[in-house]
């Protein structure tokens, strides 16, 4: 018996195995110089009881600022505490001195399945006729007109998928 198997290693197919310290499960490809092994999921319990802030932390990264989303990417902006942003950095010399600012939250009519069928058909029928278009067109300025539409065609058929 080698020292490996002392320790409670053992080999399944010419592979070293330990059991785990605090689990047992099987633990596989493992050093046959280790005296025990650690699973990665009692490494894991291990790691939160001495550290549970730091999992907490991880799951709730995000923090909702009341702001909508973009609001940094606007020329002015206005919270509703007064605070006055321009390109997302705050002037504290305005605070106050402005209206906040007011977002339009028009939501999006997300179309049904008939809807988008019927649109994408209508988007296959121009794009053939812009094709037929294509194949007829002579001079430069009509291919690189064609061309532009059928991408904007593509397009338009992508984003409905």
């Amino acid at each position: 018996m080698s020292k490996f198997e002392d320790n409670g290693g053992y080999y399944i197919d010419g592979v070293p195995y330990m059991d785990c310290k605090y689990t047992g499960e099987p633990v596989r490809n493992v050093s046959t110089d280790c005296k025990y092994v650690v699973s990665d999921k009692a490494l894991q319990a291990k790691m939160y009881k001495m550290f549970p802030e730091d999992f907490e932390n991880k799951t709730k990264s995000y923090k909702p600022t009341g702001r909508p989303a973009g609001w940094h990417w606007m020329a002015e902006f206005v919270d509703k505490d007064g605070n006055v942003f321009h390109k997302g950095k705050e002037q504290p010399k305005l605070k106050g001195t402005l209206q906040p600012t007011k977002i339009d939250r028009a939501p999006k009519k997300k179309l049904s399945k008939q809807e988008k069928h019927d649109l994408r058909d209508q988007i296959l029928q121009q794009m053939a006729m812009v094709r037929g278009q294509l194949k007829n067109a002579k001079f430069k300025k009509d291919l690189r007109s064609g061309t532009t539409k059928l991408r904007r065609l593509e397009r338009q058929l992508k984003k409905i998928r």
